[in-house]
Formats: structure tokens, C-alpha cells, sequence
């Protein structure tokens, strides 16, 4: 197998550059819409819809990703990773196209619906796509730098939506809108040059294909030890986990490897990126600054754009040594970080009335939505993300991403339809919700999610396989690795099939 990008490095390179281009897309498409929300032609065009309105014109986007996850869960075992990919860019460019010609709300709703499907499909695809064809002490970083392209995306978004607010008319919302394409059509032309996940291809029986690929892929001879390991890691996987069915209740059934409680490990990670707040943030910070800081709409804009900044630089860190910070401890400080900029926010708004110092107290606020977006990038952002398909079973791994992914559109879709209705009747009371939350997250991530960092996606069956606490089990196997005593799955099948050849 061979294609324009060669063997080894160029594909690698090929396949890490497609997953951050779909990501940068994600990233635009969340940021888009902030930057038209205050736009004076998209507000006549749809006539100055109510906030209640507003919450769910920009939430039916979240509610089509929820459905593109759930459309995942049933065709992506069947499709395989590429045809989930291609799939989804279809839907993105439909959906991109419907908002932009809009002239309607319905119109405009069925349009973010449709593009909803791409981007559920998408972002419960891309990680574990990324996952699966990337060396264990690589993965996080890797996976850590789609969320930094995710910055990157809405940091564009904000920015091209305020440079073409200069151009008026309807061009200043409705070519950002289309502008989704151009990304779409990028991942698509890329993706015909890349593999399929070859662990995907054991679990269809393509056994021979998927040791081509991986040989394909790290520039390696089938006889290679690593390839041998790996291979016996991925049959190890199948073999163990053989009793696990991976229907739509099964998911949840606790079986020999806890694929039941992995899930909900899954689940409760993307649960966590969402309730914490981040999407006031991200949706809705030009509006917030209008209502709650008392900015003008164009310096809303410009803050807003300069605070979805922060974001990117944030998600710089973990790009570059997730797998050296840790899950947990990234995971517990990022939600205290949070935890204590909410709370900053609703002290110093709930000054803000206060005829001696209340503008100044409210401008301090517009600080701590800066600091937000700097501790989530290096944190509840990236993490998330990562945790999903390494903590899954391999057999799971695709349905369970997919369920995993959906805990983020779910909560996505519920906190940006609230929302507006929040921020103009609660004011700085609504921060104290998400205040509670991220503290809260705190304890939980401590005591029921287990360290995965540097260990091989087979690896951990064994956290769950002994009936112990993961927690305590992947404390141990960690103190192991960094002693160096510590064999990787596979590692032994190996071993014994080098003894035979002797």
C-alpha cells in the first residue's frame, strides 16, 4: 500500500495533519456563530429573535451533534474510520450551506441541525482515529493538539466574523457561515491518502490487511518485534474481551473488563468539559459582556475575540507534554483553576451596581473570563478529549466513543440554550452554578478516574480485568513504569513466540 505521502513519517504526519484541519473546523464552527449574534443585518434578517429564540437557534447545532454521535453508534463499525470521516464532511458542507443561504429561522435551524450530524459523526471519530495510529507515548500529545486546533478554529471564527463586520451587510454573516466548507473539502481530499484504523480491521477479521497497515504506517517489516507486539496486544484485546457484546444497553453491562463502568468513565469525562461553563464562554462572551459588563457591542467583540485567544495559548501546554503533566492532576487543577474564576466573575458582577466602584469591579470581571479560557485550554479542554478512546475496550471503542462524545452535545446543547435566559435574569448568580460545579469535579476525578497517561490502549483492560480499583491499580502499574519494571501488553506473547523461534 502506498500513497502520495510515502511510508512511515509522511503518513503519520498526513494523518495527524487531517485529524487537527477537522478539529480546526470543529473549533470554527463553535466560534462562528458568537461573532453574529450582535450583527445588526443578521438581526433584522431574523427579527431581533427574543433570547429565548437566540438560545434555541444557536443550541440546535449542539442537539445535531448529540444526533450525529447517536448516528455514529450504529453505522461507524460498519463504515470503518474513513467512511465516518467522509460522511461527516458531507453533512458539514450540506448544513454550510442551508445556514448560509438562509432567510428564515426554521431554514436557519435546519441548516446548524444538519451540520450538527457532521460534527457529531466527526468529533467521536477523529480522537479515536488519531488514537489508534499513534504510539502510546505520543498519544496524548497528539490528541491534545486537536484540542489546541480546536482554539484555533474559534479564535478564526471570531476574528473573521469582526473583520467582515467592517463590510456590513449580508455578506458579514453569511460568509462566515459558508466558509465551513473550505475545511470540509480539505479533510476530504486528505483522508483518500490515509489508512483505516488497523485495529478496526482485526475486529472485522482483515487481520493481514492490519498488519500491512501498521507496517504502512511506522515504516516497519511485518516481522519487526514491535509490529509483533502490537499485534499480540490487539488479539490479547479481542481474545479478553471476546464475551463483551457492544449493543445499545450492552455498552453498559459490567463484563469481565468493567466495559459498563467505562463508559460511564467516558461519559463523565465529556460531561465534565461541558458543565463547567466553557460555553457561556465560548458562545456567548460578546453578549455577556454587553448585558453583564455594560461594553459596547464593538468593544464586546474585540474582547471576546482577544479572550477566545487565551484558549489557544492554554491548549499550547498540554500539546506539548500531556503525557509528561498527567490526566488527573491536569483534570483536578484545571477544575479548581475553573472553579475559582467563576467565582471571581459572580463577586465582582455582583458589584457591579454599586455606584462608587461598580464599573471598575465589573471591568475586573472581563480579567477572570481571560484566565478561564487560559485554564480550560490546558486543561478541561484537552483532557477530555484524550481520556475518551484510551479508557475504552477495543470492541467498545467505537460505540462507546460515540456515547462518550454525546455526554458533550447533550451538556453542550443544555448549557447554550439556557444560556441567555441565565445571563439576563440570574446575572451574576448564574456564575455561582458553575463555580459549585468545578469545584465539585474536583473529589470525583480523584477518587473514580484512573491515570492512563503512557500506557498502550490495551493496557487497559488490565486496569479493570482484576476486579481492584482501577484508581489504585493504574497508581501501581504508573509506579512500575517509572521503575522500569513494568511490561506492556503484548510484551510476554512476544517474548514466547522469540523462545519458540530459538
Amino acid at each position: 500500500m502506498k500513497t502520495w505521502l510515502g511510508r512511515g513519517r509522511g503518513v503519520r504526519f498526513g494523518i495527524t495533519i487531517t485529524c487537527l484541519i477537522a478539529f480546526v473546523l470543529f473549533g470554527y464552527d463553535q466560534g462562528v456563530f458568537g461573532g453574529i449574534l450582535q450583527n445588526e443585518d443578521w438581526l433584522n434578517q431574523f427579527g431581533h429573535p427574543s433570547d429565548t429564540k437566540t438560545g434555541i437557534i444557536v443550541s440546535c447545532y449542539n442537539l445535531g451533534c448529540l444526533t450525529g454521535c447517536i448516528i455514529n453508534f450504529f453505522t461507524a463499525d460498519l463504515l470503518g474510520r474513513r467512511k465516518t470521516i467522509w460522511t461527516a464532511m458531507l453533512f458539514v458542507t450540506i448544513g454550510a450551506i442551508l445556514q448560509a443561504t438562509a432567510f428564515t429561522i426554521p431554514h436557519l435551524v435546519i441548516g446548524r441541525l444538519v451540520t450538527g450530524f457532521g460534527t457529531g459523526m466527526k468529533t467521536s471519530t477523529v480522537p479515536m482515529y488519531q488514537s489508534e495510529l499513534c504510539e502510546a507515548k505520543y498519544r496524548g500529545r497528539l490528541i491534545a493538539s486537536e484540542s489546541l486546533f480546536v482554539g484555533v478554529g474559534i479564535v478564526f471564527a471570531y476574528w473573521f466574523d469582526f473583520g467582515l463586520s467592517y463590510a456590513g451587510g449580508p455578506m458579514a454573516w453569511r460568509l462566515p457561515l459558508a466558509f465551513q466548507i473550505i475545511f470540509a473539502f480539505i479533510v476530504v481530499v486528505l483522508v483518500f491518502a490515509l489508512p483505516d484504523s488497523p485495529r478496526w480491521l482485526f475486529t472485522r477479521g482483515r487481520r493481514e490487511e492490519a498488519v500491512q497497515v501498521m507496517c504502512y504506517v511506522f515504516d516497519k517489516e511485518p516481522t519487526d518485534p514491535w509490529i509483533v507486539q502490537e499485534t499480540n496486544a490487539i488479539e490479547q484485546a479481542i481474545e479478553l474481551e471476546s464475551e463483551a457484546q457492544v449493543g445499545l444497553l450492552d455498552c453498559f453491562k459490567n463484563d469481565k473488563v468493567k466495559t459498563g463502568n467505562r463508559v460511564l468513565m467516558a461519559w463523565f469525562a465529556q460531561f465534565m468539559n461541558q458543565i463547567g461553563g466553557i460555553n457561556l464562554v465560548v458562545y456567548y462572551v460578546p453578549s455577556v459582556l454587553v448585558q453583564n459588563v455594560g461594553q459596547s457591542a464593538k468593544m464586546a467583540q474585540i474582547l471576546g475575540g482577544c479572550i477566545q485567544i487565551m484558549f489557544m495559548v492554554g491548549a499550547i501546554l498540554p500539546a506539548l507534554a500531556l503525557d509528561r503533566m498527567g490526566r488527573r492532576k491536569t483534570m483536578m487543577w484545571g477544575s479548581f483553576g475553573l472553579g475559582f474564576c467563576m467565582m471571581m466573575v459572580a463577586i465582582l458582577l455582583s458589584q457591579a451596581n454599586n455606584e462608587g466602584n461598580g464599573s471598575k469591579c465589573a471591568t475586573a470581571a472581563v480579567a477572570f473570563f481571560f484566565l478561564y479560557q487560559l485554564v480550560f485550554g490546558f486543561s478541561m479542554n484537552s483532557v477530555p478529549w484524550v481520556y475518551v478512546p484510551e479508557i475504552l475496550p477495543l470492541k467498545a471503542r467505537t460505540k462507546g466513543t460515540a456515547v462518550g462524545i454525546s455526554s458533550n452535545w447533550l451538556w453542550n446543547f443544555f448549557i447554550v440554550m439556557i444560556t441567555p435566559v441565565l445571563i439576563n435574569r440570574l446575572n451574576w448568580k448564574a456564575y455561582l452554578i458553575f463555580t459549585a460545579t468545578n469545584y465539585v469535579f474536583v473529589p470525583l476525578i480523584y477518587f473514580f478516574l484512573p491515570e492512563t497517561s503512557n500506557f498502550s490502549l490495551e493496557d487497559m483492560d488490565k486496569f479493570f480485568s482484576t476486579g481492584e480499583n482501577p484508581v489504585s491499580v493504574a497508581r501501581q502499574m504508573t509506579k512500575e513504569m517509572k521503575e522500569g519494571r513494568y511490561r506492556h501488553a503484548g510484551a510476554e506473547s512476544s517474548d514466547m513466540e522469540k523462545g519458540d523461534g530459538q
